[in-house]
C-alpha cells in the first residue's frame, strides 16, 4: 500500500488527512507533538491497522534528524507539511518582537524544509513522490489588499518559495512539490464562519495530490486545483 507522512496530524486538516488517507487504504504516519492534545488521533489509530501515530516536535532539530534513521529504507509516497501556527502573537505593526517572529518562521518555513531533507531518501524510493506544503492565500503578495498578519504572511510566502525551489532541485528525481491553500476551512484556525468543512477541503486536496503531474510541480494552488497569484 502507498504511504503518506503527515505533520501536525493531531487536529484540524492534519487529522482529516489522516482519516481520509486511512479510509482509502493508505499507510499513514501521523505526527503529533504531545499526547494530551492528540486523543482523537490516538483513538483512531487504535481502531485501524494502517494508521501509526508518531511523536514529533517539528521545532526540535534533533528529533527531525532522527527521522532518517527511524524510517530507514521505508518508502514514502506523499509528504504533507501540515503543522503550522497562525502567528497571532506577532501579527500587527507595532506589536511584534523578534522572538515571536522567529517562532513562526521556524514552524511554518524552516521545519518543513528540514523534515524534507531528513526524509528525501524515503521519497526517492516511493511511487507518487510528492511533497505538499500547506500554505495560505495570505502568502500571496499580489492578493494582499488588507495588510496586517506580518509574520504569518511572511512565513507562508517563504514556504511557497521553499516549495518552488524544491520543485526545481528535485525535478531530476521526479519528485513533485506543491504549495496548496486549503481554502477558508472550519478548523480552530479558520473559525466557525469559514466557508468549507475539513472533509470537503481534504477530499479535494487528496484528489489534487493524487492526480498532479510533473507540469504541476512548483505551483501555488487552491484546494480545487485553481492556480493562485504569487
Amino acid at each position: 500500500m502507498p504511504t503518506v507522512f503527515i505533520t501536525g496530524a493531531n487536529r484540524g486538516l492534519g487529522l482529516e488527512f489522516s482519516k481520509q488517507y486511512s479510509t482509502l487504504g493508505w499507510k499513514v504516519i501521523a505526527c503529533y507533538r504531545n499526547q494530551e492534545n492528540s486523543t482523537d488521533l490516538i483513538r483512531i489509530s487504535e481502531e485501524t491497522n494502517n494508521l501509526t501515530p508518531y511523536k514529533l516536535d517539528i521545532t526540535n532539530e534533533k528529533e527531525i534528524n532522527k527521522l532518517s534513521d527511524y524510517f530507514f529504507e521505508e518508502k514514502f509516497d506523499v509528504l504533507i507539511h501540515n503543522a503550522g501556527i497562525d502567528g497571532n502573537k506577532c501579527e500587527d505593526f507595532g506589536t511584534m518582537d523578534m522572538s515571536d517572529w522567529v517562532d513562526v518562521m521556524v514552524t511554518n518555513t524552516i521545519s518543513p524544509l528540514l523534515v524534507t531533507q531528513a526524509l528525501i531518501d524515503n521519497l526517492k524510493i516511493g511511487k507518487h513522490k510528492t511533497i505538499v506544503g500547506m500554505t495560505s492565500i495570505m502568502a500571496s503578495i499580489d492578493d494582499n489588499q488588507s495588510g496586517g498578519r506580518y509574520s504569518y504572511r511572511a512565513s507562508k510566502a517563504a514556504l511557497n518559495q521553499v516549495i518552488r525551489t524544491l520543485s526545481v532541485d528535485l525535478s531530476e528525481e521526479k519528485i513533485k512539490a506543491l504549495a496548496i491553500h486549503p481554502g477558508w476551512v472550519q478548523t480552530d484556525m479558520g473559525g466557525i464562519n469559514a466557508k468549507i468543512t475539513p472533509e470537503e477541503s481534504v477530499k479535494s486536496m487528496i484528489a489534487l495530490i493524487n492526480n498532479c503531474t510533473d507540469a504541476d510541480s512548483g505551483s501555488f494552488l487552491l484546494y480545487d486545483g485553481t492556480r493562485l497569484p504569487w
